[in-house]
């Protein structure tokens, strides 16, 4: 809901308090009637337990954002209303709960967002930017999220919050596989459908909280292991990536075995990268020569004629995000 400036303030004040009323409403049970008058290191301590809350009711967080925003324009309009500054620390809770809900783990702390003017009206009242981060909003001791260790996913799996722990898992593996979609598109794709399917389960309550942080856990190992993979077959992480396009778990191609699908991958990375630009996607001419480059490589080691063409366009599809950074790297 856009804020209406031209809104008389006694209507905005009305607006307000009914607004007030819903996020009221969507914490019901939980107490944080101490959050006025507490220090930063305590308001953050209500914050685990204040998402779990909301994690915890159908549709909550999407109900909470949406409350939440209409209640700061609202708010916006109030001041410097009795109404409004008498609401002032409800509404500095209800947005720090909205603010780490909505954040990514990948997502910069102090990022300028559409409520941070309203968050200057309140902030006496909220947590500080600095100090609202997902992983201590969760309790937790931020992690270098590129790796997931094992130490942070038992320490994940034991919080009592355990719609939180998913909330923080599908965060945590969904920013990983963007990462890892600049660098192997197959594997992205995997491991994104892998977790959408959990996820799936869940939200449908076909599965338990507990088995979906299970699989999710699960799902993280072996993206771990996905990493040590191109270790084990000799290849670096742009013939990986290759070796991966030509579907090797495919009955048909797995009769080349391992040692002609590496030696496609290494052969395909090194013409591929000769002959790509950072703008073959716009021409046409490099994109025939790059698909008569890989068929020919392809046919040479006897990969399978009937799949060819779905392997090709894949290779062409890795080609397509590796490209950018082989034209850095020169």
């Amino acid at each position: 809901m856009a804020a209406d400036l031209t809104r008389p303030q006694h209507e905005a004040v009305e607006l307000m308090l009914r607004k007030h009323q819903e996020c009221c409403a969507l914490f019901e049970g939980f107490d944080w009637s101490s959050w006025a008058d507490a220090k930063p290191s305590a308001k953050l301590g209500l914050l685990p337990g204040a998402q779990e809350h909301i994690l915890a009711r159908p549709q909550g967080k999407e109900n909470l954002s949406r409350s939440v925003a209409e209640l700061s324009h609202a708010f916006a309009l109030a001041v410097p209303h009795d109404d409004a500054l008498r609401i002032r620390d409800d509404v500095g809770f209800f947005q720090a709960v909205k603010a780490v809900l909505a954040k990514s783990p990948t997502q910069q702390v102090g990022r300028v967002d559409a409520e941070l003017a309203i968050r200057q009206i309140v902030s006496n009242a909220i947590v500080s930017e600095d100090v609202v981060d997902i992983f201590a909003a969760a309790g937790l001791k931020k992690p270098d999220i590129s790796i997931l260790s094992d130490e942070f996913l038992a320490e994940i799996q034991a919080m009592p919050q355990r719609n939180l722990a998913v909330e923080l898992l599908q965060k945590l593996l969904k920013g990983e596989i963007r990462t890892r979609s600049r660098r192997n598109v197959v594997q992205a794709r995997k491991f994104s459908d892998l977790i959408e399917a959990s996820l799936r389960r869940y939200q449908n309550r076909a599965i338990e909280t507990a088995q979906v942080i299970e699989e999710l856990i699960g799902l993280a190992k072996n993206l771990n292991e996905a990493l040590r993979r191109g270790e084990r077959l000799g290849l670096n992480e742009d013939e990986l990536a290759f070796y991966d396009a030509l579907e090797v778990n495919d009955s048909a191609v797995q009769v080349l075995g391992d040692a002609s699908l590496r030696a496609i991958a290494k052969e395909l990375v090194e013409n591929v990268r000769k002959n790509t630009t950072i703008d073959w996607t716009q021409r046409e001419n490099v994109q025939a020569k790059l698909r008569v480059i890989v068929k020919r490589i392809l046919k040479k080691y006897g990969y399978p004629p009937d799949k060819q063409e779905r392997a090709t366009q894949t290779v062409l599809e890795q080609a397509e995000v590796l490209s950018e950074g082989w034209a850095v790297s020169g």
